[in-house]
């Protein structure tokens, strides 16, 4: 027997496994749509068409994982450049740091792949299903054929979207080229078809079914988006001085004299909210700032004759009648180390050497005399020329008196290939005055443009 629960209690609040009631949108019109659309079509058309993009001979964007390459236009970064993606998925949070504290989550409601994908996904659902009150009556009504021709020809565009996504994704670290030729040929590798297979269900679950669920509970960014936010962040609000208190109306009568104010309270900020909020209810973690509710309330006060911007952007002082800064100092930090971030980050961009050297000691012994009195170890030079050109490299050690290198070079490296040379530096033994010699290995072209270095160690007999 379950334990009654006291007196007064919400039992909502307590109820951890509460069944997800669907929330059936409806669709709106109006300016900040309209500011959507300019904002999701350039995320859409990048991924879908750079892929087929070709530049300097290969795939636009192409994480070559094999080859270990990293190609994002007319830069190719290597493992050794993982820093530099550090540095930029810093530079990314601080951005996101800045713009949700000055703007509240717009990246939420304009530019999320979450926001973009799902509203596809709705569209698709209004074409096959109709409009809200079409598809909430469709769900009501038993199986026919009407209903099971609707639902097959919504789930088809569904899964044929999230089919086309999961292959672009994929086409990102295979080749958009070789993919379609493999797939045509059956000759597909096992692990391309599942994670192609994986991304398109993935896809179909998070903006099919899962939609705002995803946004309320699986995205980290609606928990600590309170941390950035302050009284002068610009949220989406309900402006309840103006509105309250709230009723029903015919057009043209004065809400002054009905004693109300200017909400009608027709819910259409509701019905059209994505995650299925009351934005009057005051900032709630789930509202991504879509500002659909914006649109819908500003052609209800059209309707009405009245005012808009009941429900707009705004700032907790402004609603309550005070001014806005931008004089703050958590966003004038978060600024500041964004431009310092990107100065230093675009700095070692531009003065980035397209030379990796490595020098690996030689394994079995320490050291080894030769003819002559003299003693010799053994290196392997890697030279990595992360040049689109082939490069003709010299080497000379700094650290060392009177040393010999066999072979002396020059070293041939092709574009974007390591170099491997067995090397012997051969010293003589009574101008070393330790046991490990510190030496730097100093590699450059034979223009002297390109230069690199590494630092290694000579090793030899114990001095007399």
């Amino acid at each position: 027997m379950s334990t009654p629960l006291p007196e007064g209690t919400d039992s909502s609040v307590l109820n951890l496994y509460e069944k997800r009631e669907k929330i059936y949108v409806r669709a709106v019109e109006g300016f900040f749509q309209n500011v959507r659309l300019y904002t999701g079509w350039p995320l859409l058309i990048g991924f879908f068409g750079c892929p087929w993009l070709m530049w300097d001979g290969h795939q636009s964007i192409l994480f070559d994982l094999p080859e270990r390459k990293f190609h994002i236009f007319f830069l190719t970064f290597w493992p050794q450049d993982f820093p530099l993606l550090a540095w930029s998925l810093i530079i990314a949070a601080f951005g996101l740091f800045f713009i949700t504290t000055l703007l509240g989550r717009v990246w939420c409601g304009y530019t999320c792949p979450q926001t973009v994908w799902t509203a596809i996904f709705m569209w698709a659902e209004q074409v096959a299903e109709g409009d809200r009150h079409q598809r909430i009556k469709l769900d009501k009504q038993p199986w026919n054929w009407e209903k099971l021709w609707r639902r097959s020809l919504k789930h088809g565009m569904w899964l044929g979207f999230a089919f086309l996504t999961g292959l672009t994704f994929i086409s990102y670290f295979y080749g958009m080229r070789e993919l379609l030729i493999d797939g045509y040929n059956l000759q597909l590798p096992l692990v391309a078809i599942f994670w192609v297979g994986f991304f398109t269900i993935a896809t179909y679950a998070n903006a099919g079914w899962m939609r705002e669920q995803v946004c309320k509970y699986m995205c980290p960014y609606a928990r600590f988006q309170s941390a950035m936010f302050d009284r002068n962040t610009l949220i989406v609000s309900y402006d309840a001085a103006r509105g309250d208190p709230r009723g029903a109306r015919k057009r043209g009568e004065d809400p002054a004299s009905l004693g109300k104010g200017d909400c009608i309270d027709c819910t259409m900020c509701v019905q059209v909210c994505p995650t299925g909020i009351d934005i009057r209810n005051g900032l709630q973690y789930e509202c991504i700032n879509c500002a659909l509710c914006v649109d819908a309330c500003n052609s209800i006060m059209d309707k009405m004759g009245y005012e808009r911007g009941l429900v707009r952007y705004t700032t907790l002082n402004q609603l309550e009648g005070k001014g806005w800064t931008w004089k703050r100092p958590k966003l004038i930090g978060y600024g500041i180390a964004m431009v310092v971030m990107i100065t230093a980050i675009t700095v070692v961009m531009l003065t980035r050497t397209p030379l990796e050297v490595d020098v690996l000691r030689g394994r079995g012994q320490l050291f080894q005399e030769v003819p002559g009195g003299y003693v010799q170890n053994t290196y392997t030079f890697k030279l990595l020329n992360m040049d689109k050109i082939d490069h003709v490299y010299t080497v000379s050690l700094a650290g060392l008196p009177d040393y010999r290198i066999v072979p002396e070079g020059p070293y041939d490296v092709a574009a974007g290939e390591v170099g491997e040379f067995s090397v012997n530096v051969i010293v003589n033994p009574d101008q070393l005055t330790q046991v490990n010699t510190p030496m730097r290995v100093e590699v450059q072209t034979k223009e002297g443009e390109i230069r690199a270095s590494s630092k290694s160690t000579f090793i030899g007999p114990r001095p007399i």
